[in-house]
């Protein structure tokens, strides 16, 4: 095993179910381990097994589909050491990547061709004392910052931290409902009331295939 080995819990071909580039045909990398366990977690599995594999490996095996975009993604994928040099080879390759991060581990040394997708955890999160809030900083227009939303509560300190920051001078900001916990449509009123500069978004690929692995 070399030190730049990584252990991999799947890699697939899916629609890209959020962010700026959701619908687009996208190849996840699914890195194990996870350190956080938010309570709406949909991807428990990759916590532990997965496959030791080599970054060109990987890179050979996301060369098999036909698209441009790829989305590093976990557990949390910056768990690992290897997966800041992940990236940059694929960006090197000439890939759009990006990389789906709880925001609960440094990203100072992410290759600043990656879009970074980054969490801020909720309170409903049951993980908000992990945010590591120095990573904001490294936070540029081409990013985005996810707010998973569980309640009205999450959505009060979702906007209250945005003003505090000035998240929206900062990036794109997503405000997602947690599946099964925020109605979705009242999430999107209350958007709406607000007036608040965000992107809305839903899981596209749990419409489409529920909570299938691999998809």
């Amino acid at each position: 095993m070399k030190s730049e080995d990584l252990r991999i819990s799947e890699i697939f071909h899916s629609l890209q179910g959020e962010s700026r580039t959701v619908g687009l045909p996208t190849v996840f990398i699914r890195l194990t381990g996870c350190p956080l366990r938010c309570q709406y977690c949909d991807t428990s599995y990759a916590f532990s097994g997965g496959e030791m594999q080599s970054i060109a490996s990987i890179i050979d095996q996301a060369a098999q589909y036909n698209t441009p975009y790829i989305t590093v993604t976990g557990g949390e994928p910056l768990a690992q050491p290897g997966c800041v040099e992940l990236l940059r080879q694929l960006a090197d390759k000439g890939y759009s990547v990006s990389l789906e991060t709880s925001g609960a581990i440094d990203v100072a040394n992410v290759d600043a061709r990656i879009v970074k997708v980054m969490d801020l955890k909720t309170p409903a999160s049951a993980e908000e004392q992990r945010n590591l809030y120095a990573n904001l900083d490294y936070l540029d227009s081409k990013d985005q910052l996810k707010f998973v939303i569980c309640n009205a509560e999450d959505y009060a300190w979702s906007k209250a931290k945005m003003t505090e920051y000035q998240l929206a001078q900062k990036c794109e900001i997503l405000f997602s409902p947690s599946m099964g916990q925020q109605d979705p449509t009242e999430l999107a009123e209350w958007i709406l009331a607000d007036q608040l500069p965000v992107r809305f978004q839903v899981q596209l690929h749990k419409f489409l295939w529920g909570d299938v692995a691999g998809k």
